[in-house]
């Protein structure tokens, strides 16, 4: 069993844990991440592909209102660039009427994507931290709070720590993380009660050599109603030389072998491009479903968005020890990048008067 002894200890090295490691390096005390996967980033993860475009299976977009978000990524010296729609889209709105070009709807408000993908905001801020305050495949099972410190367990680690802030979604959060002495009832039935964003998307991408989709009487962006792909974007690079397209399955095909899925996609923008479809480089997928650090089978259903930003989020537990962050505690753009960030902002906030 290793030991430590820290200040503070962030459990998850997603968006929220890091930028909160950030912003603490302003105080002077030890910060600790443990993440329980072998890679960081949580809900952020792109799939680089040598001399192909990057592919966004996780957290995509911003907007110019999330503020907080686009102020932590010029910090860190990151660029943003807008995600290209263009004016049309292939909508399929039934299995009764095919597909067809309509007009889109012109819109003031950019959409954007960050430089050479998301990923880098999660390595910006690693590398801003020491090599030493991250461990990684490391799952806290267990908080304990004694009478002048509070302790987390995993299998092969004990952390003595004056403060543990959890960004994990406190619905994973109340199913495998045991707390003693427990947390009220009114908490834990939040908990087990607040959607997790991204618990079922499936996410897939395609790369490409040439953008074919951008080319006249078709369009890159599509939306179906009935087919496998629901949402699908251009997803070529800042630059535009690296081509792909990306985006969102739907969900009732997690059934499904990555193979099938695959084929699925390739039928359905076969019938959209032709023969160009299949002349993709690389696919890619995450069905988020399976990322059991992300998420847990629900016992019921829950609507989305349920109970994310709970006024139940915005104290302490444990007498000041215990926090509960991340991006569905935000009571702003919870579920959004922005979220985590101003989770993120606003524990830190807690901490800094008690540290």
């Amino acid at each position: 069993m290793q030991k430590k002894t820290t200040d503070v200890l962030i459990i998850g090295a997603g968006l929220t844990g890091l930028t909160l490691a950030y912003y603490l390096k302003q105080l002077d005390v030890s910060v600790t991440l443990v993440e329980a996967r072998d890679r960081i980033g949580g809900r952020i993860y792109t799939k680089q592909n040598t001399s192909q475009a990057p592919i966004e299976l996780g957290a995509t977009w911003l907007v110019n209102e999330h503020s907080e978000l686009l102020k932590l990524l010029k910090a860190l010296g990151l660029d943003v660039f807008d995600q290209h729609y263009g004016t049309t889209a292939i909508y399929e709105p039934s299995k009764s009427n095919p597909p067809q070009l309509v007009n889109l709807p012109q819109s003031n408000q950019s959409s954007y994507r960050i430089k050479n993908g998301t990923q880098t905001i999660i390595t910006s801020l690693s590398e801003a931290l020491e090599s030493n305050q991250i461990t990684t495949n490391c799952n806290i099972t267990n908080i304990n709070k004694q009478d002048d410190f509070i302790l987390a367990t995993s299998e092969n680690h004990e952390f003595k720590c004056k403060h543990i802030v959890s960004t994990l979604p406190p619905y994973l959060f109340e199913k495998t993380i045991k707390v003693k002495p427990q947390l009220d009832s009114k908490t834990k039935e939040v908990m087990q009660n607040t959607h997790t964003w991204m618990h079922d998307s499936i996410k897939v991408g395609f790369t490409f050599k040439t953008p074919f989709w951008k080319g006249e009487r078709t369009s890159g962006t599509i939306y179906s109603n009935v087919s496998a792909l629901h949402e699908f974007y251009d997803h070529s690079d800042a630059d535009n030389n690296l081509h792909a397209l990306a985006g969102f399955m739907n969900k009732d095909f997690y059934n499904h072998t990555r193979e099938e899925r695959q084929e699925f996609a390739l039928k359905q923008l076969e019938q959209y491009y032709g023969n160009q479809a299949r002349t993709f480089l690389s696919y890619q997928e995450l069905v988020w479903q399976d990322e059991r650090f992300t998420t847990s089978t629900y016992d019921h259903f829950l609507m989305p968005q349920q109970n994310n930003g709970h006024s139940i989020f915005q104290t302490s537990f444990l007498n000041n020890t215990l926090f509960i962050a991340g991006t569905e505690t935000s009571t702003y753009a919870s579920g959004k990048m922005e979220g985590a960030v101003r989770s993120a902002q606003q524990v830190f906030k807690q901490l800094e008067s008690l540290l």
